[in-house]
């Protein structure tokens, strides 16, 4: 199962058990309450039996005087367990009749082990439904994850076509006119659409694992150069050292390409985005509009803009962990947002 299903099948789950623990808890506990009733009641029935077949295995006796404050064939509870019954040879005296406390202790833990017993094995139970309903509960939410997954490859791959033949017959329009402004444009266009297909592919199939050795210069000089034609009002400044670096390039690439396209695509006009290192930290920072909630970003969908789908970011966290990148990001609205990756772990 994936990350996802697991999160859903997990709370699923756990909301189900906790909900048939608490109806199991409650039933025992009024059960438990119902037995300890019957326990005082047995012992008063057995006191009575003490009184008139003078049979009295556990019980203590002793003989007292008749007093109005001592009813007959009641229990009373002060301590120890006791009550007062008639003597039929006697008007004077009653026969009192005391059951030990220690012995009524000794007793309800029984009955408490007895009931923790089956309430234990109430509970395997329940978990073996838990997971039976939770299983079934994540059925038609997998089916529908798989059928869009499979709706997604499928559009993924129906716009391989279209872009190839867009990218050919540009080069050739090139070819024919030469260098221009609006061609550059259009090339990076197509590319921003690429940069799409790879970020849901990475979505849907993982994270590449083939690493290589590279310098940082080349990724930043690269994907800047694309920022700055497809942003021509924000200002992209490198003051980076040229670290080399050994991880998967492509996964790499791709945290630069969504960090960068964030910070130009929510900067402002005439804003800046300064790409920078410290020690062995990248930092890229940007004059933009900021982001409210920044411990949210990484999370799946989430988004504060109208623009995107929400899972840009989550795909740069799904990446750094995979590359044992650290990141972390600090914004305030309409100031900016700065984010801190620390590279300890792939720089040679």
């Amino acid at each position: 199962m994936k990350t996802y299903e697991i999160e859903s099948f997990l709370k699923t789950f756990f909301i189900f058990l906790i909900l048939l623990e608490i109806l199991l808890l409650i039933n025992f506990w009024n059960e438990y309450q119902i037995k300890k009733v019957e326990i005082d009641e047995r012992i008063h029935t057995k006191m009575k039996l003490c009184a008139y077949t003078t049979e009295c295995k556990g019980f203590s006796t002793d003989f007292v005087e008749k007093e109005k404050d001592k009813e007959q064939n009641i229990l009373y509870k002060d301590g120890d367990f006791y009550g007062y019954f008639k003597v039929p040879t006697s008007k004077k005296y009653l026969m009192k009749i005391v059951y030990p406390y220690e012995s009524y202790l000794a007793w309800t833990k029984r009955l408490e082990k007895k009931l923790l017993k089956r309430f234990l094995i109430y509970s395997v139970l329940a978990a073996l439904v838990s997971f039976l309903f939770s299983f079934y509960a994540l059925l038609p939410l997998r089916n529908a994850l798989r059928i869009n997954e499979e709706f997604v490859k499928d559009i993924l791959h129906d716009f391989n076509t279209p872009i190839s033949s867009m990218f050919i017959n540009l080069k050739l329009f090139k070819k024919e006119i030469g260098e221009n402004p609006k061609i550059e444009r259009l090339e990076n266009n197509i590319q921003n659409i690429l940069s799409l297909q790879d970020n849901l592919r990475i979505f849907l199939k993982g994270v590449p694992t083939q690493s290589e050795s590279f310098f940082l210069k080349e990724i930043l000089d690269e994907q800047v150069h694309y920022f700055e034609v497809l942003y021509p009002n924000v200002n992209y400044k490198i003051e980076a050292d040229n670290m080399k670096l050994n991880t998967n390039k492509d996964a790499f690439k791709r945290i630069m390409v969504n960090l960068l396209s964030n910070a130009g695509k929510y900067n402002v006009d005439d804003g800046e985005v300064v790409i920078k290192t410290e020690e062995k930290d990248l930092i890229i920072e940007d004059t933009g509009k900021g982001i409210k909630h920044p411990q949210k970003v990484f999370n799946r969908y989430y988004k504060e803009q109208e623009r995107g789908i929400g899972i840009g970011l989550h795909i740069v966290k799904k990446l750094c962990d995979e590359l044992k990148i650290a990141i972390k990001i600090e914004s305030q609205e309409h100031k900016g947002t700065k984010i801190r990756l620390n590279l300890a772990y792939i720089v040679i």
